[in-house]
């Protein structure tokens, strides 16, 4: 019998284990919490009856081991230095230049990573083992809280690896995730206590608990993102560090990327910025770190921070309101996006009433339902987003929201994107497809259309005059009808015509971004017209062809190839062929442009201007040679300053760049 509970104790500690990093390091859970909760009580059971194989690496003991004293305060063998920060884009690019200084005529590459808000801790493993964990403290010597480590969820105590180094040290931080946050609050009304503050002030206040069962009730997690002192073990950059910590069952920051440049690691900042509404944890910047280590050795550091990393940090704003409905709107490719639509709320200036939701998955993960009370933030200049629900003042009132099966315009049966998250209705006469569509195509980021706003598209799809996007020109036959519509009358009727003609004549990125390509945006669309010349030249293009054109790749290729050889697309092509619209100009037959007058300049743009769009004033400089730069550097040759101009005025200023007024910008290149 003993024999036979020592192989079960066995196999559930490594079937716990294996729960373990399917759950916190592969994101891929296989059992229900409750069936993992049922694992460890048997595992509890077994141990308790046969104390005789009871193990401090059992995964039995993350629950909370004896209350202790106090806490060690122990030196850092490497200190565990603070990280400058930067707030804008040409702090970026500052950064990149100072540290090529000091590896001149190298390549560099960046990680880009997410920068979690939690608590600063290493936790050391001597041949695999878990044997200790200290808080960042002042950066050379922090308190010694291994017995609350133990309790963090996700952190093995054992490295899962058959040949571990003798030591190794991770670093990372603690947090708790806003999902056990949220349950955690409603825990402390149930039993009447004061809530908390937020997750990051209860996992500082956790982290310090002598008793680590309760350290344990407050369900930490771990995330690594680096390493400190090792011994018979040699990484050569950090990506090969990550990977390793992962494959030893240690889980990383999510969606790190190794960046070539600066200026793709910025784009990839931007990128996951946006999507910080898909985490369960907080954040409050991106890092940028040089991923090769000997590099990182020659730069060095100054007495407060390493020389080869940097954080991209945002201030957050947080305010807490109530959900009264949660809507759809269908988008211009068909997908269902549910909306929250909030009690207003001010934020960082600016009055939020709703909040986008994203996806069905997301609802799922955020639990959120109609008549929740939830935390918003916006954090930098990112869309407001969902951040948890309260549900603690859950009062019985609320109810579940249930995602569509029918299209809300069109009750078309909608579908799930094949391994993605999003769904869509199929229909391509969608009512609202076509609504979307249009006015995406009006827009000033594509056919710039004077006088086909939102309300006028609304109209005219209600009425039945345009039924599809080449339809748009043939309104001149309708102008008596367009007279009668509301707020229409002859001079707005002819300013309207006299618009739509005008368009027919737009360049061939226009009409390409305004035919609503997945994927294909303004960019991506000039990318295109600069490589081919004619729209009939891109759709003869394989999908291998595509992909081998700069800034465009397999993913954008697919969406285009895809679009010109659906019978859609090549039916709506074939219409505007007709109607006489403008498809490029033979590449080879292209008069070549004399040199501009803004010909090998980067112009930056900031503040309010009176006479252009931003998209407008981007495209004058494009016309004229130059490069529209989103960031002041000393690279900058002049920037191009409107009313209410902030930070990159201030930036000009700084470093001496040249500052003109709209006004000025105009009379430079005008003709002589």
């Amino acid at each position: 019998m003993s024999h036979s509970a020592k192989a079960e104790i066995e196999r559930l500690r490594e079937e716990i284990r294996r729960h373990n990093r399917l759950y916190f390091v592969e994101a891929r859970p296989e059992i229900s919490d409750l069936e993992f909760d049922k694992l460890i009580a048997r595992l509890q059971q077994l141990e308790a009856q046969h104390p005789e194989y009871d193990s401090p690496d059992s995964p039995s003991k993350q629950v909370g081991g004896q209350p202790v004293e106090g806490f060690n305060t122990v030196a850092h063998r490497v200190p565990m230095l603070s990280i400058d920060n930067v707030y804008d884009e040409s702090a970026l690019e500052e950064f990149d230049a100072r540290i090529r200084k000091l590896v001149p005529n190298e390549n560099i590459e960046y990680t880009v990573e997410y920068k979690v808000d939690g608590v600063a801790m290493s936790v050391i493993y001597e041949n695999g083992s878990l044997v200790q964990a200290v808080t960042r403290g002042d950066g050379t010597r922090g308190d010694e809280i291994t017995s609350n480590a133990r309790t963090i969820r996700g952190l093995p105590l054992v490295l899962h690896t058959k040949t571990p180094p003798p030591l190794i040290e991770v670093r990372g931080e603690a947090y708790i995730a806003n999902s056990d946050f949220a349950a955690l609050l409603a825990k402390q009304k149930e039993s009447g206590q004061e809530a908390f503050a937020n997750p990051r002030n209860t996992t500082a206040g956790a982290i310090k608990l002598l008793d680590p069962k309760l350290c344990a009730a407050r369900r930490l997690r771990f995330l690594a993102h680096g390493n400190g002192f090792g011994e018979g073990i040699e990484f050569h950059n950090h990506m090969e560090l990550l990977h390793t910590i992962r494959e030893w069952g240690i889980p990383i920051t999510p969606n790190v990327k190794v960046c070539p440049n600066i200026q793709t690691a910025r784009d990839y900042a931007k990128h996951l910025a946006e999507e910080v509404h898909t985490l369960d944890f907080e954040v409050d910047g991106i890092v940028l770190k040089v991923n090769d280590f000997a590099q990182r050795q020659r730069m060095g550091r100054t007495s407060k921070s390493p020389r080869w990393v940097v954080a991209y940090k945002w201030e957050k704003y947080e305010a807490t309101t109530q959900v009264d409905e949660i809507g759809v709107h269908v988008g211009k490719t068909g997908t269902l996006t549910p909306v929250a639509f909030l009690k207003p709320v001010l934020i960082a200036g600016s009055t939020i009433s709703r909040a986008s939701l994203h996806n069905a998955d997301e609802i799922k993960r955020l639990g959120v339902e109609v008549g929740d009370w939830v935390v918003v933030e916006k954090a930098g200049k990112v869309i407001p987003h969902v951040l948890r629900v309260e549900l603690h003042r859950r009062d019985g009132t609320q109810r579940p929201f249930h995602f569509p099966e029918r299209c809300p315009e069109c009750d078309t049966p909608v579908v799930r994107d094949e391994n993605g998250v999003y769904i869509r209705c199929q229909n391509p006469n969608c009512p609202a497809q076509l609504r979307e569509s249009l006015r995406y195509f009006a827009s000033r980021s594509a056919m710039d259309i004077e006088g086909l706003g939102i309300k006028l598209v609304e109209q005219l799809t209600q009425t039945g005059l345009v039924k599809s996007i080449s339809d748009v020109y043939r309104l001149k036959d309708h102008r008596d009808e367009l007279i009668e519509l509301e707020r229409m009358g002859e001079k707005s009727v002819d300013n309207l015509l006299a618009g739509i003609e005008e368009s027919k004549s737009r360049p061939l990125w226009r009409l390409i971004t305004g035919l609503n390509i997945r994927h294909v945006g303004t960019r991506n669309a000039q990318v295109l017209a600069d490589q081919f010349g004619l729209l009939d030249e891109i759709m003869k293009q394989t999908e291998e062809t595509l992909a081998e054109v700069e800034d465009i790749g397999p993913v954008i290729a697919h969406s285009v190839h895809a679009f010109f050889h659906s019978e859609v697309g090549r039916g709506l092509v074939a219409e505007l062929r007709k109607l006489g619209l403008h498809f490029g100009e033979p590449k080879k037959e292209r008069p070549k442009a004399a040199p501009g007058k803004l010909e090998g300049k980067t112009v930056v743009v900031t503040g309010t201007l009176s006479r252009f769009t931003r998209d407008e004033i981007k495209e004058l400089i494009h016309k004229h040679g130059g490069k529209a730069a989103g960031s002041v550097s000393k690279k900058t040759d002049f920037v191009v300053a409107g009313e209410e101009a902030g930070s990159k005025l201030d930036k000009a200023r700084q470093l001496g760049v040249a500052v003109i007024s709209e006004e000025e910008l105009v009379k430079m290149l005008a003709p002589e």
